[in-house]
């Protein structure tokens, strides 16, 4: 019981670690993006 409980819970942690990974590299992009387009519209 304890086993799966501690194999459910890492399975999860790593689900969630990448998902967040993900979700900081998908904000860096959009940043990136914001970043480009400001000075496109400077120049």
């Amino acid at each position: 019981m304890v086993r799966k409980f501690v194999f459910a819970t890492m399975m999860g942690g790593l689900l969630l670690g990448a998902t967040a990974c993900n979700t900081v590299r998908g904000a860096g992009d959009d940043l990136k993006s914001a970043a480009n387009t400001t000075e496109e519209a400077i120049n």
